[in-house]
């Protein structure tokens, strides 16, 4: 805070005690005059005589409607009328020719802003009282509000907006010229713990502060707030990490089913991701078309459409391409190669190249504050869950339906679950679809997150294998740990390395990890075993 502003606190104090003082012109002309520091103290002295004509002036001047006579009386102009800002008696119409406009700086602007909502601080309901508050901490307080303030914190009855009174106290006693007042005034803003008052302890803790009581606690508030900062900061990288895993977990797990059951390298896979997420943006366009009621809930009605969208997609793939070519990895891969360029092409014929846009509905918008440098958003933790969700699924159809029963024997032993009357093709086709309809559901979750192109399932199809990789072939647990894993990982070495130094040393470590182990984290004998 400016030095000249404590020299006005015991005026402003004084004009409080008094009570309810009529404007007067001497209050006024400062602000037809050229001395900032005064037209400040003038401005200040209108929020604590708050009568009608004080808010008049402020709203006058907020809105630029407040003019300087040649005689130092403020006028406020009314359309083509004038008023006295003191009397309210009309002027002459002369003075709106002859008055000059009276100009405010951004301070100044700041100033009359933090005027009207301090006069907030005398309003009857709690609510507003509240909200004035809310606006006087989020505009920094000017030092000069200060016996406002005091006299708001003394006489307020509501548990709530007590609490906010006090920290907006804090800000403005930080420079009292009291000691005692500057120490409890550091000690209240400490315990706050927020972070973005962290520069109003930085001053009173350097040589500038005479009082060491006061310099030893803003430096111990100090020290408190940074350690919140870095709780803060490693909290959000460990849930940037999670986060990021479960959407490659939604990617990945579809190809660890598939590619643990028939031994395909499908560089198509990405694209299920792609379906899933237009099939997102179909089903929205079409619910905010025929039912604008139900808008808020079409994630929920996308879920099933995305996922047999691509279940479908993957299921005529498995029957017209991939079965004619079981056994030829080189041709496999570049035929679902060709098959995944074909996919984006036609979805840019079908809805244009450029990105669609798909909303969040509102119980997904927003997020958690658990610290003050940490906010988790809906979208993100709901997807979270929701990757998890699908990984249950995913087991109990591997582990409790008679499919995935077939799954597990044609993996193990092809030959001899055919032999046992298996149908191995139908389970390589069912298997293939599932798979597809898994990455499918994840397309549906990336849609609430970022971006819907035809290049959406290109930035996750790489990831995706190494998380299948790492955790070993057709293994749902393998691929749960490898692609949180690798999410925690990459999201660990960003803030050192960036995000591409961040994804070459991952990659590095996966290969180095390879090398030791091949099979990956969890072994599983599959068709490759069989030979």
């Amino acid at each position: 805070m400016r030095w000249w502003s404590r020299g006005w606190w015991a005026v402003l104090a004084l004009c409080w005690h008094v009570g309810a003082m009529a404007l007067t012109q001497q209050d006024v002309q400062p602000l037809a005059e050229d001395d900032f520091d005064a037209k400040v103290a003038a401005i200040q002295r209108l929020a604590v005589v708050g009568d009608e004509r004080a808010q008049a002036l402020l709203e006058a001047l907020a809105d630029g409607d407040a003019l300087a006579g040649d005689d130092g009386r403020v006028w406020i102009q009314q359309g083509e009328a004038v008023a006295d800002s003191v009397t309210g008696a009309p002027g002459p119409a002369s003075v709106v020719e002859s008055a000059n406009p009276i100009m405010l700086n951004n301070r100044l602007r700041g100033v009359v802003a933090g005027a009207q909502a301090a006069l907030g601080l005398k309003a009857a309901d709690p609510a507003a009282r509240a909200a004035a508050v809310d606006t006087l901490l989020q505009s920094n307080p000017d030092a000069g509000f200060k016996p406002l303030v005091d006299a708001a914190r003394q006489r307020e009855t509501d548990p709530a907006v007590k609490d906010k009174l006090e920290t907006l106290w804090a800000m403005t006693a930080l420079h009292d010229p009291d000691p005692a007042a500057r120490l409890e005034a550091v000690k209240l803003v400490a315990a706050r713990g927020r972070l973005e008052m962290r520069p109003l302890l930085q001053p009173l803790a350097g040589a500038s502060e005479t009082d060491a009581k006061v310099r030893a606690a803003a430096q111990a508030g100090l020290d408190e707030l940074d350690r919140q900062q870095q709780i803060g900061e490693l909290a959000g990288t460990v849930f940037a990490g999670l986060s990021l895993g479960s959407v490659l977990l939604l990617a990945a797990l579809g190809l660890a089913i598939t590619y643990g059951l028939i031994g395909v390298i499908n560089m198509a896979h990405g694209e299920f991701l792609m379906i899933g997420a237009y099939a997102t943006y179909v089903v929205q366009q079409q619910v905010q078309q025929h039912a604008p009621a139900l808008f808020a809930w079409y994630p929920l009605l996308s879920v099933p459409a995305g996922f047999f969208a691509a279940a479908c997609a993957g299921f005529v793939l498995e029957r017209v391409v991939l079965r004619h070519l079981y056994g030829r990895p080189l041709e496999t891969l570049l035929t679902t190669f060709g098959i995944s360029l074909l996919l984006m092409q036609t979805v840019r014929v079908l809805f244009g190249a450029q990105n669609v846009q798909v909303a969040n509905p509102g119980w997904m918008s927003g997020g958690i504050a658990i610290m003050p440098n940490l906010i988790l958003p809906y979208n993100r933790l709901i997807i979270l869950a929701f990757s998890f969700v699908v990984v249950a699924i995913a087991w109990t159809v591997l582990n409790r339906t008679r499919l995935g029963l077939f799954v597990r024997a044609v993996t193990q032993n092809r030959a001899m679950a055919a032999c046992v009357g298996v149908k191995t093709g139908r389970v390589d086709s069912y298997a293939f679809a599932f798979g597809a309809g898994i990455a499918g559901l994840g397309g549906c979750a990336l849609s609430q997150i970022g971006n819907v192109g035809p290049d959406l399932g290109q930035s996750y199809i790489i990831d995706s294998f190494m998380a299948v990789v790492l955790g070993g072939v057709g293994q749902l647990a393998g691929t749960v740990i490898g692609a949180m894993g690798l999410g925690m990982l990459s999201k660990l070495i960003e803030p050192f390395w960036g995000a591409v130094l961040a994804k070459i040393a991952v990659l590095i470590l996966i290969v180095l990890f390879i090398q030791k182990r091949p099979q990956g984290l969890f072994a599983l004998k599959g068709r490759s075993a069989e030979a």
